[in-house]
Formats: structure tokens, sequence, C-alpha cells
């Protein structure tokens, strides 16, 4: 039970890092991930004891896999040489160089254990990495070059650490061994990782070719590949599961992209499980290693032996020279290329961002993790928690720095990506799309295309409006514009927005004053009694004051009274639940229709009369108020033709009609050159899980 509990924290915690990460955006998620996780260790005393066999097993197998699959495969194929030599050469230069620096600043480390630091310190984060590379407007080359290496150099710098670790633990090293065990392990890691993929793939054909065609057993199916390559090439073959996992990432994307999908509903459902996975993996990762630091960095701080401030020196010593050893590796190699192809030379200052770029993650905490507490004579490991308290430090001053000095020095502000992340979701779709397309002036904005779409199905909706599917069509209509309001409000300014609001609040006070006016009329005629009167006039007034403090508040921070008017909302829910009971039913729709009436002649009316003294008025505003009325109208008539399937039917209809209405519109668009191809595929993806939700609406 306590595993369980412990699992659930986590995920917990993962879960929690992403409200913050919604209000600190350009706060990486592993930041807050790393702190929630400190914050549980420090306060309720939290412990995850790990094992490097699981923990490189149900960890590192799937996130590798996926990165395997998710990189663009053309570009890999490229720059073949230079990734590899990027992801091998730069990470036994960085091992032994970086190492002995680091060795000679930190004279408590003996070398080989600063070797193995140094190795596990070489692996960047492939999709942290890729994020800030493109952000910053770096050469397309230097972009997948540095992105191909974050993908290979976890499989050498774990490799390294492997053997550095060993030889501190048995106190032997040969570099003849440790050559040819390490072209052993990298060659068949590589050959088993394809063979071993090809036959689970060839096993999925076959019991597709046999009828079972259940999509979730083969997303399961799937899901289960990385830990099967990872566990066969270790055990059987005694390779390097961690380079076979990758080969296998690369080769099942490579080849699903070679014959025609006969079933895109499985590669949906797997592309998301797949995030989801994933996504929760690489959180978790960070917020164990938040968990850890206390054991990490406690021992070491409370040490007798270490200066705090030297260890924080230590730290940053550290990241200095993996930072210089990456700067210089990349003006080294461009220069190469400049002198051999006559190419543009790189800059300073890409090459200095590219060395930003490259912050430690989940690879490095893995590795460091799983370093032994004690070596083969009985001993403890040779400094392991300076060890642990150096790599800790180092992912998180990588992270820190490059938050701050990127968006200086490229002038602008992004979000940080992570393993997960739906914003590069589809970015292995738009391999062979001109990133210069997306800078021309006049294309529109995903926000304002989506706000186009919009109009269209609206318009179309009003359209194919008749009387027997009115409340069907105004339902579909109101929730059309309140998804319009929301992306129109969302890309205002404060001082627009604040204008938007204003004016909002006025035509809401034009319209609850005519349903007053209209209360008082059917009151004044007998029509309604004293009671339904009072009733219904406190309703307008609730309604009236939790509507103000929301437009009010719709750009603010969550407040505790924000939190009062929701209970404020329950409340006048309740009120008019009680008043429909003690009211009669006949009484109650005229009502509803009277003062919805009168609320829609009073907004025509003031609309007239602001445009005859000039004054601009919110069309669209005006137009969702008078649709909620219309809606209300309806729904009075007839308030329980919802549940009627005639209803169900006509909400189906005309909900296709909008989305083929949308996706005219996006060739419109397209043709008029007013979006880039990549907002066409994302608009299509979206228009494409609308009708899926459709069918799947209409088929519960």
């Amino acid at each position: 039970m306590l595993i369980l509990e412990e699992v659930l924290l986590l995920i917990f915690l993962v879960l929690i890092s992403k409200v913050f990460t919604h209000y600190l955006k350009i706060v990486p998620d592993s930041l807050i991930q790393i702190g929630l996780g400190l914050l549980v260790a420090l306060f309720f005393k939290v412990q995850v004891p790990l094992q490097t066999d699981w923990f490189l097993l149900l960890f590192i197998a799937p996130l590798l896999f996926n990165d395997g699959r998710k990189f663009p495969k053309q570009e890999l194929w490229k720059l073949k040489g230079p990734i590899f030599a990027n992801a091998i050469i730069l990470v036994f230069v960085t091992t032994l160089l970086g190492g002995y620096l680091i060795y000679l600043i930190v004279p408590e480390i003996p070398l080989y254990v600063s070797f193995a630091l140094a190795a596990i310190l070489s692996p960047t984060d492939p999709v942290a990495v890729q994020s800030i590379a493109k952000q910053a407007k770096l050469d397309s080359n230097i972009l997948h070059l540095v992105s191909g290496e974050s993908l290979i150099n976890d499989a050498s710098g774990l490799i390294g650490f492997k053997y550095a670790v060993a030889a501190v633990t048995t106190g032997y090293f040969s570099i003849v061994n440790a050559t040819g065990d390490f072209i052993y392990t990298a060659v068949i890691g590589l050959v088993a990782g394809v063979l071993i993929m090809l036959v689970i793939e060839m096993a999925h054909d076959f019991l597709h070719n046999q009828g079972i065609t259940d999509i979730i057993f083969y997303v399961a199916f799937k899901l289960m590949s990385p830990f099967i390559v990872y566990l066969i090439t270790e055990d059987v073959f005694h390779a390097s599961g961690v380079i076979a996992v990758v080969a296998a990432g690369v080769f099942s994307h490579t080849r699903n992209m070679q014959i025609i999908d006969d079933r895109p509903e499985m590669s949906l459902v797997t592309e998301r499980t797949w995030s989801l996975v994933v996504y929760l993996l690489n959180g978790i990762v960070f917020v164990i290693l938040g968990i850890e630091l206390p054991i990490a960095t406690s021992e070491s701080l409370k040490s007798d032996s270490y200066n705090n401030l030297s260890l924080f020196g230590y730290v940053i010593g550290a990241w200095v020279i993996l930072l210089l050893i990456r700067v210089s590796w990349i003006l080294v190699y461009e220069t190469f290329q400049y002198l051999r192809h006559r190419r543009d030379n790189v800059s300073i200052r890409s090459a200095f961002l590219v060395g930003l770029s490259g912050v430690r993650g989940a690879i490095t905490m893995a590795g460091v993790l799983s370093v032994p507490l004690l070596i083969e004579n009985g001993a403890d490991f040779p400094a392991r928690s300076l060890m642990l308290f150096i790599a800790a430090g180092v992912i998180i001053l990588s992270l820190i720095v490059a938050s701050l000095l990127i968006p200086i020095f490229t002038k602008v502000n992004f979000p940080f990506e992570n393993r997960g992340s739906d914003i590069d979701e589809d970015e292995e779709d738009e391999e062979e799309i001109d990133e210069e397309e997306d800078d021309q002036a006049n294309y529109m904005t995903e926000e304002q295309a989506k706000y186009f779409l919009m109009q269209l199905a609206v318009q179309t909706i009003e359209e194919h409006r008749r009387d027997y599917n009115q409340q069907a069509a105004y339902d579909l209509i109101l929730n059309y514009q309140i998804l319009m309001r929301r992306l129109q409000l969302s890309n205002q300014t404060d001082e627009a927005l604040t204008r938007t609001l204003k004016q909002e609040l006025e035509l809401r006070s034009v319209a609850y004053e005519a349903e007053r006016n209209a209360l008082h009329r059917l009151l004044e005629k007998g029509i309604i009694t004293a009671n339904d009167y009072y009733q219904s006039m406190k309703r307008i007034d609730q309604i009236e004051n939790h509507l103000a403090h929301d437009l009010r508040a719709a750009n603010t921070w969550w407040t505790w009274r924000k939190m009062k008017t929701r209970v404020a909302g329950l409340l006048h829910w309740l009120t008019r639940w009680i008043i429909n009971q003690n009211t009669d039913i006949e009484r109650r729709r005229i009502i509803d229709v009277e003062t919805s009436k009168a609320a829609i002649k009073a907004l025509s009316k003031y609309v007239s009369d602001a445009r005859v003294v000039g004054n601009d008025v919110e069309r669209n505003a005006v137009y969702q108020l008078i649709v909620s009325y219309r809606n209300r109208i309806e729904h009075s008539k007839n308030p329980k033709l919802k549940l009627a399937t005639k209803y169900k039917q006509d909400l189906e209809l005309l909900r296709f009609e909008a989305v083929n209405a949308q996706r005219i519109g996006i060739v419109q668009l397209r043709d008029g050159e007013r979006i880039s191809a990549t907002t066409v595929q994302k608009l299509r993806q979206y228009l494409n899980y609308s009708e899926n939700s459709i069918i799947k609406t209409a088929d519960d």
C-alpha cells in the first residue's frame, strides 16, 4: 500500500506543477517539479528508494524510445555524420577533458569518479534543447544538429558513465576492454533494437490479419515495446538497452511512415496515450530529483569536510566547464564546415546560445541516482554525496540560467517545452514546412483563424435553422459564441479588454433593466403573483452582481472573492430551482418568454440609438446576448426537448454542417494566403478532433 501511495503522490505533484506552470510561463516545468518534490521531502519526510535496474527500465526505456519516434528522420539521416560525431566524440571529450578539469577544481573527488560525473552530465535533454534552439532562431542545421546530438548522446553518456562507475567499484579499468565492450554493446544494441522492433511490428501485423482489431489492445501492445526491447537486449544479448530503445523508436516511426495508415484512429489514440505516459514519467523523474535533493545535499552540507560556499562554487565551476566545452566544440565544428563547404560560419552568439540550450534533464538524474552505495570491497562509494550534489546542482543551474539568459539574448519570452508537452505534439508532421512562411505579416494567427472559422460555423447554422430545429440551433450557436468570446478576450490588450468588459456590462444592464420592466408589467396585469415577481427580481439581481464581478475580474489573479462568486452562482442555481418548484409551469414559461422578448427589444433599440449618435457597439457581444435570450425562449416552449431523440439528431446534423463549413473555410484561407501551412495542419487537426467528438457523442 505504501508503494501505491507514493506513486499517487508523485503523479499528483506532476499535475500540480502544471497548474503553477500556467501562471509562471517562463519557469520550466522541471524546476517547478523539483521544487514540489523538495517541499514534500522536507515537510513530510517522503523518500523514494531507487534501484538502478528498474529505474532505467521504467523511466529511461520509454523516454528514449519516444524521443527516437519524435525526431525528424530526414534530418537525422542528412546530418548523421555530425550528429554521431557530437553524440560520441563530444561525449568522449566531455568525459575525459571535463572530468579532468572537474577533478582539478574539486580535489575531494577521485579521478574516475570525476570521469563518471562528467559522463553523466554530458547528455542534454532532447525536447528542452529542441524547444530552446528553435525559439532562439538558430540556423536550421545547428538546430537539428544539437537536437540529434541530444537524442543520441543519452546512450553514449550512459555507457561512459557505466564504465567509469565500474572502474570505481572494481578498481580496474582497461582502455582496450572498455573500447571493445563499447563497440560490442553499441553495435549489438543498435542491431538488436532494430531486429526486436521488427519482430514486434510483424507480430502486430499478424494479429491484425487474424482479425484482432481492438484499438486499446494495440495501444497497450505498442506501449510495451520499449520495455520488451530493453529487457531482451540487456538480459539476452548483454548489450546496451539504451541504444536499443533509441534505435527501435527511430525504426518504428520510419516503418510506420512507409505504409498507408488504414487505422488513423489507432494512431491518434496511440499518440495521445504516449503523450500522457511520457509526460507523467518525465515529470516524476524531476519530482524524484526534488525528493532526493535533501538526501543528496544534506550529507555534503553538514559535512565538516566541505565548505558550503565551496560546494556551490563546485556546481558553478562544473557547469562553466561543460558550457565552455560545448561552445568550443560548436565553434570548431562550424569552422571546419566553413572551411570544407565555404558556407556561412557560425557566430559566437549562436554558439553561446547552443551552449546555454544544453540543459540537463531526466537522463542525468536517472544515471546519477543509480550510483551504488558500496564498491566491491564493501567500502562506501567515494564522494558519492558530493557527486550527487554537483549533478543535481548542475541540472538546476542549467535550467535556471537557460530560462533567464536565453530570453535576454533572443529578446523573446517563450514557454519551455518538456517531454510530453502538447505544444510540440505535431512537430514530426511538419518537417518539410518552410519555416519562413510563419513570419509573413499577412498571416493570421491560429487564434484569429479559429475565430474566423467559428464565425463561418455560426453563419452556416443560421442558414440551416428551421422551426423544427431552432432549439438545437440556438444551443449550438450560443456554444460557439461563448468560445468566440473567450478567444476574443484572451487576445486583447489590457486597455482594450477593459473597454470591452465595460461595454458588455452596459449591454447586460440594459437587458436586465428590460427584464425588470417586463416583470413589473406582468405583475400589474395580474399575470404573475407578487411572489413570482419578487423571486424573479431577486434572481436577476443575483445574476447581475455575479456577472459584474466576474467580468471585472476576468483578467486578474484568482482571488478568495472570486471563489465566493462561484459559490454564489451555485446558490443562484439552487434558488432558481426552488423558484421553479414554487411557480406554476405556465407562469414560469410566461416570465421567461416575456422577459427575454423585452431584453431582445431593448438591446436592438440600444444598438439603433448608438448608431444614430455614431457610437461603436460590440456586435458579437450583442449577438451573443440576443442568442442567449432566444435560446431561453425556445427552452421555455419545450423544456424537455433536450431529452428527445429528435433534438439530438438535429444537433448532430447541425454540428456536422458547421464542421464542413469550417473545412471549406480552411481551404479559402490557405488559397488566399491568409494562414501558414503549419496553421492549416493545426486547424485540420482541431476539426478532426471536433468531428471525432461528434461521432463519439452520437455513438453514446
